[in-house]
């Protein structure tokens, strides 16, 4: 392979990681923040948001792409910490009550996730995004008019004037960074929540554990060829549910740390985003539709949320408003689900074609082959009659 190949293939791997780093180094002199105070950032962002991008690797791996369905799971986190609010359970006890309220939600939801999308084989990202603004719908209906009507609700701080319910934005100050500040180590002058990172360490762990067991191995089988998977006897809706039940329960527990780390809840809309962000992280990462990593999801997190923290000031000092970084985040957000998306298609094609090319020139290798032999032995046997 020559050089000039070996580097459009590495650019193409690579290139929205490339971009991103470019961006983000390009961005800090202008924002004029101290590197200490921008690391202090990525390492708060580490812990707020790694836990959800690591609910994305299984699906990845069952050959699903890219969960957008995980915002079904953020759902469930924001009910579960609707009903500790209202208890008024505090501290990471009402985390774990939220959590305990969640989880069944969230295996419903993950459940009738996995089920349409065995109806939808191939189209799973575009159904999962689609399935998402349904049970939007049907979360809003629920927090909006069950929670105060139907479903009583004891505090009523949180209850809209009208007598039902739940308030645009929910103070979650009793159970705020709760489960950060368990325990809190000071290293070179930085704050690191090490409980947290401790679950986010556990969840890694599991994940590296569960690619081992027997139901992983199905995962990854049925990700590279489920006909094939399928005829070795491994149950290929199934596995595909499973994987998207526990995508979905790992994003209701990664809404609950996020939420907590924030301190309020936007009840209407904290979730829209959710699945959007988790996936423009893990592609900036280096990760594709296909395959992913747990170093992807770090490496993701951190440029990402990099350039969140540095590209509203520079917008600021090189524009004069510091909307222009906040609509910059947007449009870098999906310019990156966009990008990866085409670069993701381009080499899928490009493979495809060079697959092609190699069976026709092995298929004119071996024609060239046998008509040399069959060449040698006419002449032997022309020989031989002489």
């Amino acid at each position: 392979m020559s050089a000039q190949k070996k580097f459009v293939k590495f650019f193409s791997r690579y290139a929205v990681v490339i971009i991103f780093v470019v961006i983000t180094v390009a961005a800090i002199p202008p924002s004029g923040l101290s590197i200490k105070y921008i690391l202090q950032e990525i390492i708060t962002r580490l812990g707020r948001n790694s836990f959800l991008v690591l609910a994305l690797l299984l699906p990845i791996y069952a050959g699903m792409g890219l969960n957008f369905g995980m915002t079904l799971g953020a759902m469930a986190g924001q009910v579960g910490l609707i009903f500790a609010v209202n208890f008024g359970i505090s501290n990471w006890h009402g985390l774990l009550f939220a959590l305990l309220v969640g989880l069944p939600i969230s295996v419903f939801l993950g459940w009738i996730c996995g089920l349409v999308m065995n109806r939808a084989k191939g189209r799973e990202m575009v159904t999962g995004y689609i399935l998402a603004f349904f049970i939007n719908g049907i979360y809003q209906f629920f927090v909006m008019y069950m929670l105060g009507s139907v479903i009583p609700m004891g505090n009523r701080a949180i209850v809209l004037s009208r007598g039902y319910g739940i308030r645009n934005t929910l103070n979650l100050e009793s159970v705020r960074q709760s489960l950060d500040n368990i325990l809190v180590l000071r290293v070179g002058g930085y704050a690191v929540p090490v409980v947290t990172f401790i679950i986010i360490a556990l969840l890694c762990i599991f994940i590296v554990w569960f690619k081992r067991t027997k139901l992983g191995q199905d995962m990854r089988a049925v990700g590279q060829d489920m006909v094939v998977a399928e005829a070795a006897g491994v149950p290929v809706e199934k596995t595909r549910i499973i994987a998207i039940i526990i995508s979905t329960v790992l994003a209701c527990a990664g809404q609950i740390i996020f939420l907590q780390n924030m301190g309020n809840l936007a009840t209407y809309n904290a979730h829209d985003q959710t699945g959007f962000f988790a996936v423009a992280a893990i592609l900036v990462g280096g990760a594709s539709v296909t395959h992913a990593s747990i170093a992807n999801v770090f490496i993701g997190v951190t440029l990402l949320h990099s350039m969140f923290v540095v590209s509203p000031l520079a917008g600021q000092k090189l524009f004069g408003s510091a909307m222009i970084g906040e609509y910059f985040r947007q449009f870098i957000g999906y310019g990156v689900i966009a990008l990866s998306l085409v670069l993701y298609a381009w080499r899928t094609r490009k493979a495809a074609a060079d697959a092609r090319l190699g069976l026709r020139g092995g298929t004119n290798g071996s024609t060239k082959v046998s008509a040399v032999k069959n060449g040698a032995n006419g002449a032997a046997g022309n020989g031989g009659q002489a």
